[in-house]
């Protein structure tokens, strides 16, 4: 009996422990000042982000351009394969159609080339792209520091913001660091 008694006092003291710091940490957590940002707005507003952006654009338009031209000549010669299959000696036939795979392979190379995982893509993203979001970070750490903010979400990204006050809204001061007239 005397063992069953101090478990139970053990989960009324972690009970109340656990709501003590339920508590508290309610009280300190409405003493932090939280801002948030929408860096997409930033980037839209922003000129050298748009000058990457039109530049990595360039890119991706010329790589798609090839993929397409690739593709135009394997269609056409699967489809000059597919004309003359039925009177081509076995040999033409195997030559032809290995011609074709080599094509395909080519096309899903140079894709994964220029747009895979490790592709040019991605490396010219952040080539162009890197300066410019390093811009943005350091002049939205300025505003929070000089507005003695604690916290500073971006609602554009994977956080999810249910609610946000317009007031708390820095989006107007980064830009106006970044000396972005607001159109």
């Amino acid at each position: 009996m005397p063992r069953s008694k101090s478990w139970f006092e053990a989960g009324r003291l972690f009970k109340l422990l656990a709501m003590w710091l339920v508590l508290t940490a309610g009280s300190l957590l409405a003493q932090a000042k939280v801002g948030y940002v929408d860096s997409r707005t930033i980037m839209d507003k922003l000129p050298e982000a748009q000058d990457a952006q039109k530049q990595l654009d360039g890119f991706v338009a010329q790589w798609q351009g090839e993929i397409t031209r690739m593709q135009t000549e394997w269609q056409k010669k699967y489809e000059e394969y597919d004309k003359r299959k039925l009177i081509m000696s076995d040999q033409t036939k195997a030559e032809m159609e290995r011609e074709l795979m080599q094509l395909e392979r080519r096309v899903a190379d140079y894709r994964n080339q220029k747009f895979g995982p490790n592709g040019e893509m991605f490396a010219k993203q952040s080539e162009l792209l890197k300066p410019v979001h390093d811009r943005i970070f350091k002049a939205i750490q300025d505003v929070a520091t000089e507005d003695d903010y604690d916290y500073v979400l971006d609602k554009s990204g994977e956080i999810l913001l249910m609610y946000a006050n317009e007031k708390f809204d820095l989006t107007p001061k980064v830009l106006e660091k970044l000396q972005v007239v607001s159109k």
